[in-house]
């Protein structure tokens, strides 16, 4: 049962249009992904199923009384559900269970009732009918999922009683986040969900969301958060909007096969096109005349297969660079942070060599990018010392773009960074998609990815040796961070790089740095090492000094869970391969449908009426056959 219905919308900002004649349904319970490029209109599109704004065109059809919720991309107050500015943390998580609380208070009005002999009856009678209903609605249990919520989101314990207007941008941004999921909707919209998130927020928010009851449509660069998530991917692009199946790798296999096959078609039918236009050319002031008028027509009447639009990434380079020493950096005996008496971490020796990759992990507020201020000599060492090796030449790309000039216009931060003439700065900046008057803009206008290309354009031109990146891929649209990712992987010199990417890990990390428990620890056999440590460390699995913790009823659980999931991977799997072989099988009667289009065209020019009658039979088959697997397939959607 679908919970919201879209007909025919469109958006204009004047003479733009961001998209045009867009319908779809959100089914109840469905769990879908809204990808695209950067600007392609996503967040619009967010904002008209909320309510946020109105379509240009065409309307928006909300079941009655839908309880919707959305997360914009920052903890914007004209766009959040008001969280209490001198409340706590804690305060401002309670208020969604207010009527909970009313009921709490209800029993304690009777339970000092059921103490006064006059009263005590009819306390008696109202008060185990409001016990019962006080329980299925959750009253013991609400404060556990309030902590339990916070935690996993990545807030400490002291920090639920800080008030509210005391957190960071990103807190609120997870404050939010909490209070939302908490509230339960029927519809919930998420916009960059995990930008705020470290790992384990990201890995915690992925298993809360595996079994949400409700609707979710998200909007996020995360490649395997998405993979987590996610079962259906709608892709806007062109001012259109495509509808996949499975999560996102699944959505990146089929969108390669349609196009493939939207450019065969389009190939076929301007071959046909062309020998067509060819005879008529040829013949229309001959004697088949009357045959070139009647192909004439019917190329009038044609329904054109355009080519598939193919979406331009950016064409970052990083070029050849100066071989450094073999040490890049040294770090020894180093305490980090701010204030002596409580340093953020501290760290033994730990040596950077030259072509390593090396990801720097750790919860946020852990000292990630206090620690990359230290190696940059922003900060001074605690403690200890740091070692930059001979001939290292670093360039940095700041979190939140921080390094960036609002003031300044693109074009002059390219020309700033680099000797540069006007036209060689504006075709550098064509190259990270800024082009005509975009280079005008000043930084403080742009979006989040935007910044993000412009650091990326000044990064490039500073032939550095050894790169330290602080979340480089945040706000970067998918293509864009497939990019980067190649670009990275194929770099000559050494890489630092704090990210929470999993993707972007898996493909470049050498080594794992991690800051936990107070201390850096170092992970030289990669990604892989550090999550089995990380996995012990939360008691998931268990390890040679854990052997009673495994016996322990958390273990039990946890295995219980495990093959819940197990079950529904097999099951899941089953339905995948299903979907796969109608698919094959629509995929192969399309193209035979297409073949005889061809036939049938020819036979009819040719006038052999026997053999169009032939294919017409075999066509009309074939069509029923198509609609009976497109309806199995929709129904399996």
């Amino acid at each position: 049962m679908s919970i919201l219905t879209a007909s025919s919308l469109a958006k204009s900002y004047g003479a733009q249009d961001v998209f045009g004649d867009i319908s779809f349904q959100i089914p109840h319970g469905s769990k879908i992904a809204l990808v695209g490029p950067n600007g392609s209109g996503k967040t619009t599109l967010l904002h008209l199923i909320v309510g946020l704004e109105e379509p240009t065109n065409g309307r928006v059809h909300r079941a009655k009384d839908l309880r919707i919720a959305y997360l914009p991309q920052q903890a914007d107050r004209a766009l959040q559900p008001t969280l209490s500015g001198s409340g706590t943390l804690r305060q401002a998580m309670q208020e969604v269970f207010t009527d909970l609380r009313k009921q709490a208070g209800e029993l304690r009005r009777l339970e000092r009732a059921m103490a006064d002999s006059s009263t005590q009856e009819r306390a008696l009678e109202r008060y185990g009918a409001a016990l019962e209903a006080f329980e299925l609605a959750g009253g013991y249990t609400y404060e556990q999922r309030i902590e339990q919520v916070l935690s996993g989101l990545g807030f400490d314990r002291e920090d639920f009683q800080r008030p509210v207007a005391q957190l960071s941008g990103g807190q609120k941004t997870r404050a939010l986040l909490a209070r939302l999921l908490l509230e339960e909707p029927d519809l919930l919209l998420l916009d960059e969900p995990t930008n705020h998130l470290d790992l384990a927020g990201i890995e915690w928010l992925e298993s809360y969301l595996s079994v949400w009851q409700g609707a979710v449509v998200v909007v996020a660069h995360d490649r395997a958060f998405l993979d987590a998530v996610v079962e259906r991917v709608w892709e806007m692009a062109w001012g259109r909007l495509e509808r996949y199946r499975g999560n996102y790798s699944a959505y990146v296999a089929q969108k390669a096969e349609r196009l493939a096959l939207q450019l065969t078609q389009h190939e076929r039918q301007q071959q046909h096109i062309e020998q067509t236009e060819d005879f008529i050319r040829r013949n229309i002031g001959g004697q088949r005349s009357g045959e070139a008028k009647g192909r004439r027509k019917r190329l009038e009447r044609i329904e054109r297969i355009e080519r598939p639009s193919e979406y331009r990434p950016m064409n970052i380079t990083l070029g050849d660079v100066a071989r450094s020493g073999d040490l890049v950096a040294g770090l020894y005996d180093l305490s980090v942070g701010y204030d002596r008496a409580a340093p953020l971490f501290t760290a033994g020796e730990f040596e950077l060599r030259r072509g390593q990759r090396v990801t720097l992990l750790g919860p946020n507020g852990s000292g990630k990018t206090t620690l990359v201020r230290t190696i940059l000599g922003r900060v001074s060492p605690l403690a200890g010392r740091v070692r930059i090796g001979a001939g290292v030449h670093m360039g940095y790309f700041a979190q939140g773009h921080t390094d960036l000039d609002l003031d300044k216009t693109v074009l002059e931060t390219v020309l700033e960074a680099g000797e540069l003439r006007i036209s060689q700065a504006r075709d550098w900046l064509g190259r990270y998609r800024f082009s005509g008057d975009d280079v005008y803009k000043h930084v403080g206008d742009l979006s989040g990815g935007e910044q993000a290309r412009v650091a990326l354009s000044v990064l490039a031109l500073q032939g550095a040796n050894f790169l330290i990146l602080d979340e480089p891929t945040n706000h970067l649209d998918i293509p864009s961070q497939e990019v980067l990712q190649e670009v990275l992987a194929e770099f000559g010199g050494t890489l630092l790089i704090v990210s929470h990417d999993r993707y972007l890990i898996h493909k470049l990390a050498t080594h794992v740095w991690a800051i936990g428990e107070g201390q850096l620890r170092e992970f030289k056999a990669g990604y892989d090492a550090y999550r089995e440590w990380e996995m012990q460390r939360r008691g998931w699995i268990g390890s040679s000094e854990g052997e009673a913790e495994r016996e322990s009823q958390g273990e039990g659980e946890r295995r219980r869970i495990r093959e819940t999931l197990r079950v529904e991977e097999r099951e899941a799997a089953r339905e995948a391969r299903r979907q796969a072989e109608l698919e094959q099988m629509i995929h192969e009667l399309e193209g035979r449908r297409a073949q005889l289009e061809d036939q049938l065209a020819a036979a009819s020019e040719r006038q052999e009426i026997e053999r169009v009658r032939q294919l017409g039979i075999e066509y009309a088959g074939i069509e029923a056959e198509l609609d009976t697997l497109l309806t199995a397939w929709t129904r399996g959607g």
